[in-house]
Order: C-alpha cells, then structure tokens, then sequence
C-alpha cells in the first residue's frame, strides 16, 4: 500500500524543515530504520529514518526546498503500487511562509510529538487560535485587520502589527535610545520560542548544592594516565547523573496531562554552544552505558553536532529525558538553567575552583563545584529534588562508584 512520508517534526518547535540531501534513490529498497533524507532545521542537520519497510518510490520534494512541517515529500510502498496524482496546488512563497509562520504559533500550544492543524473560525473572521487569544490580550478588534495568511487568514505577527502600530493593549515602553534593530536569526528565533514555553508553562524551582571534587579529580588523572579512554569532568557528571536517575525515576519524567510519563530510556541531553546557537543533542540509551562508553559516545555527540564525522539522528535531536548545561570551562562558577521542555529537570554545573572549607576544625583548600537543579514543581517538590541531587553529589564525591 502506496504510504506518504510527510516533512517530520524533530521537535515541538520545529515549524519547517529543508530536504538537504536524499540519501535513498527512488524505487531503492528501504527497511524500517534506515536513514532516507538528510533535513536541516533551524537548529542543526538530522538524519531522517524510514518508519516501515517498503521501496521509495516517488519524491515531491526535490534537495534544497524548505517545506513545512506535515508537507508530502515522498511516497513509499510496493514496486507495482500506483502513485497518487499530485496536483499542482502550492501556494506562492509568501503564502507558505505565512502558513508555517501560523502553524509555528499553534505549535507552542501543543504536546511534543503533535502536529496541530489550524482551524478556521467559526465567525466570519478568520483567524488561528493564538491569534484570537492574543488579539483579546491585546485589544485588538480582529475584524479591522487583513490577514496575511492563507485564503487571508489572521496570524500571530498580523496581530502584534496591529497591537504596536495601534499601541492599544502594548504594555512596552519603548526606549528613547536610538539604536540598530538586528534581525535574529532562525535557530536564535527557536531558542527564543521554546524557552519562553519553558519558563510559562514548567513553573521552575532551583537548589544548589557544593560539589568536594577532590578525590574525584585525583582519581580521574590517575584514570586518564592508564587508560586509552581520556574521561572529561562532564563524562562524570553525566555518568553521576545516570546513576541518581535509576535510583529517582521522577526525574526522568514528563508532566503530560495531569500525568507523569516516566521514561523507560535514560537520554541524557548535552547543551552545547554552537556558532549559530544552543542546541542540546542526546546521548540515548545511557541507562546500559559504562563511563568509558558514556566518555566516548559523549565525543562523538559533540563530533557530530558540529558537524565533523557525521549528522545527528532524528532520535538524538528530540529523544532527550533530562538534560545537563555544563559553563566551567567558560569560566562560570555557578548559574541556573532553563527546563528544556517536556523534560522535567535540567542540572547545571559550573567551574570546579579551590576553595578553603572547614574540615575537622582546620581549613583546607579543596575542590569545589557548584550544581545547580532546575525543576518543573508540577512533577517533583524541594524534598524530592535534594534527595535526587544529594545522589547526584554523592556519587561525584565518592570516586569508587566512579572508576569501579
């Protein structure tokens, strides 16, 4: 049976994608798994998988078109299965950018793995859901505004043009300073997106906690020296983390609908800056991984997400469970960071610095790192959160459970 295979989303912020390159030819075999097209988002290259067997047998769009996410662009099935006729229906340019600017809007509105469509409004007016809410918000009168979308449909940016240009419900003060407006760009338009979503619908909480790195450190060199497998200080916190999160399953969680949904895979996000921004890969599976294995996916993670040796797959883009942001080595001491949504938790850790602390009533100098634990307050409390970050440290003080 003749079966679409539709733009995906690698994301829930994830609007449209562009067909970098196809890498199955059509009419060639492909099985469940296999990597079909190479898709860039705003925020990196992902390799896109075949979601069940069959042949290739059309494609719509060709390498080089950016199309929204749900858009056709191929067809699979069997050798002697008829291909649907597609008309030639596609708006123009702007009438697509318009489409996907709108089906962006809702998509802040929805699960993860939704792809929403746009209803039109009941009333003569026609307008996408996050427009209507905004125009109330703002006081704008939806039926003196000429939509720029499809079959004139009102957008989100039709409304925040007419909210400015009007200046009825703008809380804004603009300043008087004069300046240069600087256009941002996609991938720092996604990150503004998803952490806005973050901090409006996980209602944050944090605790902090001072890590005595020294016996670990000493440890590690000791490691390093003998082993063809170099463990970075993130290797450790990442390998800690696993191991807390076995022990506290809840912070391997999402909050869904009144629900947890507790993960059985334990995919460890890694943010990492990149040129262009921040994007937060996962390494996947690490509840089975040692920490010499951990140490090496680890690095080529990074590898790949900078785009030496490879592409991430679609999975490590948007199969994180609980992530890790690391600033030590930009010199940052403590800090807190953004959930990244649906995940539940987020630890944040800083440079490890010498730091005289009190020991059986003498002062000694040791080696201090602060983490720092964000928490979505519907899944977790304080309590909850200090026994998952008491393991966390626990572990990375105590080098045996580390090298063992």
């Amino acid at each position: 049976m003749i079966t679409e295979v539709t733009m995906p989303s690698m994301g829930a912020d994830m609007t449209e994608g562009t067909i970098v390159k196809w890498l199955k030819k059509e009419d060639e075999k492909i099985e469940k798994g296999d990597k079909i097209a190479e898709i860039e988002t705003d925020k990196t290259v992902v390799e896109m998988e075949a979601y069940g067997d069959g042949y290739l047998r059309k494609i719509i769009i060709p390498e080089g078109e950016k199309v929204p996410v749900g858009t056709v662009i191929a067809f699979m099935g069997a050798l002697d299965d008829e291909i649907p006729e597609i008309k030639d229906e596609s708006p123009s340019k702007s009438e697509t950018l318009s489409e996907s600017t709108s089906k962006s809007s809702s998509l802040q509105d929805s699960s993860l793995n939704s792809n929403p469509k746009i209803s039109n409004s009941t009333g003569r007016v026609k307008a996408s859901p996050i427009a209507k809410k905004l125009a109330e918000e703002l006081g704008v009168d939806l039926s003196s505004i000429s939509g720029s979308g499809p079959g004139g449909r009102i957008t989100k940016e039709d409304v925040e043009a007419a909210g400015s240009g009007s200046g009825s419900g703008n809380n804004e003060v603009e300043s008087s300073v004069q300046g240069n407006l600087t256009p941002l760009s996609s991938m720092r338009k996604t990150i503004a997106s998803v952490t806005v979503r973050s901090k409006t619908e996980a209602p944050h909480f944090y605790i902090t906690s001072s890590v005595n790195m020294t016996n670990t450190l000493e440890k590690r060199k000791e490691f390093n020296d003998k082993s063809d497998v170099h463990v970075s200080v993130n290797d450790l916190i990442i390998f800690s983390s696993v191991n807390a999160l076995k022990k506290f399953p809840k912070f391997n969680s999402s909050f869904q609908n009144d629900s947890l949904n507790v993960y059985s895979q334990i995919n460890i996000g890694i943010a990492m800056a990149l040129e262009a921004g921040l994007i937060v890969p996962a390494l996947i599976d690490c509840q089975n991984k040692s920490l010499g294995e951990i140490s090496s996916s680890a690095k080529d993670l990074v590898n790949r997400a900078k785009g030496n040796g490879g592409s991430l797959s679609q999975e490590e883009n948007t199969s994180g469970t609980f992530s890790i942001s690391n600033l030590g080595m930009f010199d940052v001491e403590n800090f807190t960071a953004i959930i990244v949504p649906p995940q539940a938790a987020i630890l944040a850790t800083g440079k490890v610095v010498p730091t005289p602390v009190v020991n059986e009533s003498e002062i000694v100098v040791s080696q201090q790192m602060k983490a720092t634990l964000s928490v979505d307050h519907r899944v977790a409390d304080g309590a909850e959160a200090a026994l998952f970050l008491g393991e966390i440290k626990n572990f990375l003080e105590n080098p045996d459970n580390l090298f063992s």
